[in-house]
């Protein structure tokens, strides 16, 4: 399990509590969590949990009265993340960045989607912009394929048969051995967005 590494100033811990106490909940604690991780679109949340509303691979965590959990699975995306409040004249206001809630940390450990988003993101796509193009992870099968979406301007492009082949597969099964091979689940019949 990775290590948490998460501040939550004092600040921000008083003003939290003070938003728990206005809940009239026994136990209540916040929960926080990253939606869509590994993702362009990841957005780190802190959201009300009540008694027996934390998952099971939740980490718990005590600060000076105030009860927080941290979702499992979005630990490595919440390294070095840094909750803050300050107040100001309108009422204040709560900040939380994570800066690896795009794209973790990733060791041999991490789970396979992980490292497949990690090579699609920092590897993969970056080739693929310059044709307005992008890939994304849609899942991983029991028999290790990598099941990708194509968008943008690879969607209709004749050549991405061979881009998927030559460039991400090799790609991702450099980087991840135990990956069988990839699998495209974009219709390729649509050439609106295609890129000639």
């Amino acid at each position: 399990m990775s290590d948490l590494n998460v501040t939550i100033t004092e600040s921000a811990q008083e003003y939290l509590k003070e938003l728990l106490a206005k809940q009239d909940c026994e136990g209540i604690a916040i929960r926080m969590f990253v939606s869509s991780p590994g993702t362009p679109n990841a957005e780190t949340c802190i959201a009300y949990c009540r008694p027996g509303e934390e998952d099971e691979g939740d980490v718990a965590m005590e600060m000076n009265g105030l009860k927080a959990y941290f979702e499992g699975r979005s630990i490595p995306y919440l390294d070095d993340a840094r909750v803050d409040y300050s107040s100001d004249k309108m009422g204040g206001q709560l900040t939380i960045r994570a800066p690896n809630s795009r794209m973790p940390k990733i060791t041999d450990d991490s789970p396979i989607q992980d490292r497949i988003n990690y090579v699609l993101h920092n590897e993969v796509n970056p080739g693929l912009a310059s044709h307005g193009g992008q890939v994304s992870l849609v899942e991983v099968t029991e028999d290790m394929y990598a099941v990708l979406k194509f968008g943008g301007g690879c969607q209709g492009c004749g050549m991405v048969d061979m881009t998927l082949k030559e460039g991400v597969e090799k790609t991702l099964k450099e980087k991840i051995p135990e990956l069988a091979g990839v699998k495209d689940i974009t219709d390729h019949t649509d050439k609106t967005q295609a890129y000639y």
